[in-house]
């Protein structure tokens, strides 16, 4: 967008009115998939009826389907993959290049840093896209910098900042690898520089983002690279929250909890997703770990950071998954406590070593697991929410709710933008009608199974 923007185009949130459609696509699970193409099928609609002259699709489902895209979908003109976002412009008409069959803005020959850890798992083919037809050898290695234009698409007093790109863990459930490429970090230097011009332009609230933000710095010979990247942010002064999403469950240090526990800033909340909590599981997902070991390692981070906000997420009915093994991720789950839990249904996926796997749960099988697992998680929630009746915290309004307009909305530092619950705000004083991103100060007065109700003070 910012690109786009840069080199003159008008940006419009309506499709009907576009000379130019960009479907930015998802290729994660098998429902991303089905929901990018889908959408993609809407959008040829406004080429084929309406005032549209040009249909771009960009993003993870190019990687995983570049050539089946365009020969299924003849409206489609141009494609973008994840490593050639600088192609957007030619892809686009904006530039006088052809906007069929691109190169890849990537050179094969750009050498970046990398991790030991990376270099083993493409010896061992984790990155490798053969049976993929129509993948393009060479694998994403675009990385944007501060210099890099954006426009967010946000509310102004929030922005999310990517740290760092591609992932090079084994886990045998996951193509982000392939779809992404080998992890690379973002130069500190440039994080913060970013940080630093979002902040001037009224952000208040940052949250890192990236595949595994836990490995930042590593691929440059940085040891505790996100603790010291914390440190630094939590120095910009006009930043008021700053937290970071995707930590793997190994790479917490004790630098990093101590960091965010000495600063105000550092909201604390960690989101470490877990996936499963049965070793045996574990091992078949090339994850490790188990029950014993996370509820050690959880502990350690609430005895280390006081109030600490936990969230994770698990795959239920991955292949082989017993009834005991089940059992044991509700047992987890009873006994973890957290205060945010998302679960997902095994997606097979090709292309992913758990592809592979015999053993296959039916699709009603791990449905019910599904729910299952989240009526557990439901009624811890609301026993923590409704321990929160009666507590003062700081709220950031998001302005009127959608749920109706007598209501506003917002949120405190326990809910991460999109993802948590929300905080609706039925009683305020008279004379200060809230303001979107602006930070309030309320107390709770109701409490619901995920939501919270409060009144600004």
């Amino acid at each position: 967008m910012g690109l786009l923007a840069r080199a003159g185009a008008e940006l419009s949130p309506r499709a009907e009115d576009a000379d130019v459609i960009v479907v930015n696509t998802c290729s994660f699970i098998e429902s991303a998939q089905q929901e990018s193409v889908n959408t993609i099928l809407e959008m040829a609609g406004h080429k084929t009826s309406g005032r549209a002259k040009k249909l771009v699709v960009a993003g993870c489902l190019v990687e995983r389907f570049r050539d089946e895209i365009r020969k299924r979908i003849p409206e489609v003109d141009a494609v973008v993959g994840t490593g050639e976002l600088e192609n957007i412009l030619a892809a686009t008409g904006i530039l006088p290049a052809p906007a069929k069959d691109l190169p890849r803005s990537d050179s094969p020959f750009v050498v970046l840093p990398s991790r030991a850890e990376g270099d083993a798992r493409a010896a061992q083919g984790r990155f490798s896209r053969e049976r993929w037809d129509g993948a393009i050898a060479d694998l994403p290695n675009y990385l944007y910098d501060e210099e890099t234009p954006r426009i967010l698409a946000t509310p102004k007093s929030t922005a999310y900042i990517k740290i760092a790109e591609g992932c090079d863990h084994p886990c045998t459930f996951c193509i982000i690898p392939q779809l992404r490429g080998k992890f690379r970090s973002r130069r500190f230097e440039s994080v913060v520089a970013e940080a630093e011009r979002l902040a001037g332009s009224g952000v208040r609230e940052i949250t890192l983002i990236g595949q595994d933000t836990t490995c930042y710095g590593e691929d440059f010979g940085l040891k505790d690279g996100l603790a010291l990247l914390l440190e630094k942010l939590a120095k910009i002064e006009d930043l008021r929250w700053i937290r970071f999403l995707y930590a793997y469950p190994n790479k917490i240090t004790g630098k990093l909890l101590e960091t965010i526990a000495s600063s105000e800033k550092i909201c604390s909340y960690m989101d470490v997703p877990l996936q499963h909590a049965s070793a045996t599981v574990l091992k078949r997902m090339k994850r490790g770990g188990g029950a014993d070991l996370f509820l050690g390692s959880i502990s350690k981070m609430r005895r280390t950071i006081p109030d600490l906000i936990m969230r994770t997420s698990f795959i239920v009915g991955f292949p082989g998954e017993t009834e005991k093994e089940f059992e044991e991720l509700c047992d987890f789950v009873r006994e973890a406590q957290f205060d945010w839990m998302g679960t997902f249904s095994y997606s097979d996926q090709e292309g992913a070593d758990a592809y592979g796997l015999d053993k296959k749960l039916s699709v009603r099988e791990i449905e019910w697991r599904r729910k299952h697992l989240m009526s557990i998680q439901r009624q811890i929630s609301k026993k923590k929410k409704k321990a929160l009746v009666g507590q003062e915290f700081d709220l950031l309004c998001e302005g009127t709710s959608e749920e109706t307009d007598l209501l506003m909305e917002g949120r405190t530092s326990m809910h991460a933008p999109e993802i948590d619950g929300k905080v609706f705000v039925n009683d305020f004083p008279a004379e200060a009608e809230p303001q979107p991103g602006e930070f309030y100060r309320c107390q709770i007065t109701e409490a619901h199974d995920y939501d919270l109700v409060a009144r600004i003070l």
